[in-house]
């Protein structure tokens, strides 16, 4: 999975799957360029990559600051998009309706506006890949938003495949991943999350964030997919 002299913009690639995209997308030959909220963590994982990666600060919620982003960068070949806050399970009953919109604000809405400014730079043969998750079909009590809006980000990435043509769009969808998702929880809990999942899936374990990284690098060389959702779930959908 080749990406020698291509360039990959990464929105969110500081940290967990982000960062571990653009450590595989440096291996595998690109110029890499991440993007996040703050400048801190942008200087934090540009430490870890290499010289062939650089990196700035973005609000995707502000559609003059990405057209602007853009913009600067000029023509790239693939459009990477896993920005977004931690989520946290809300119940329907007591529902902060608020808080629910608040979730779609970076992942959703966040993501549409990045495609909406990087769309006319990305160069023929270049692709968009966003981030769902299994949630879209497997969710649990509680997960009701968050599995709205995993299914919103995969219905969009099968419309944008038909509005963007000939760019690909495609997006994947991951399982239960160690990744800094779960920040809001306590190591202990976490740690007794994932060794209850890895009891239940098939492939014995649950995913890391270099897992997923496979399935973006695969989205981005495989000339030949677009419109579909890759699930990265250790065989979760079978059980």
């Amino acid at each position: 999975m080749s990406l020698t002299n291509q360039r990959v913009v990464i929105i969110g690639g500081t940290s967990g799957i982000g960062l571990a995209t653009a450590h595989a997308a440096v291996d595998a030959g690109a110029e890499v360029v991440i993007a996040s909220r703050r400048q801190s963590s942008v200087d934090a994982a540009l430490g870890e990559l290499t010289a062939s990666a650089t990196g700035r600060a973005l609000d995707v919620l502000d559609a003059d600051h990405v057209a602007s982003f853009f913009e600067e960068i000029g023509g790239f070949d693939h459009l990477v998009y896993t920005a977004g806050d931690p989520l946290t399970l809300l119940p329907v009953d007591g529902l902060d309706l608020d808080q629910a919109r608040g979730f779609f604000q970076v992942r959703y809405f966040g993501a549409l506006n990045a495609v909406s400014k990087a769309a006319q730079h990305i160069r023929p043969g270049g692709s968009i890949t966003l981030t769902s998750g299994l949630a879209r079909t497997r969710p649990g009590a509680g997960w009701a938003v968050a599995s709205s809006l995993c299914g919103a980000t995969t219905s969009l990435a099968g419309a944008l495949a038909v509005e963007l043509a000939p760019t690909r769009v495609n997006v994947v969808e991951p399982g239960i991943i160690r990744s800094p998702l779960w920040a809001g929880m306590t190591a202990e809990d976490q740690q007794a999350m994932f060794d209850q999942q890895a009891q239940m899936l098939p492939v014995g374990r649950v995913g890391e964030v270099s897992d997923v990284a496979q399935a973006f690098l695969y989205a981005m060389t495989q000339p030949f997919i677009t419109g579909t959702s890759i699930p990265v779930d250790g065989g979760a959908l079978l059980v």
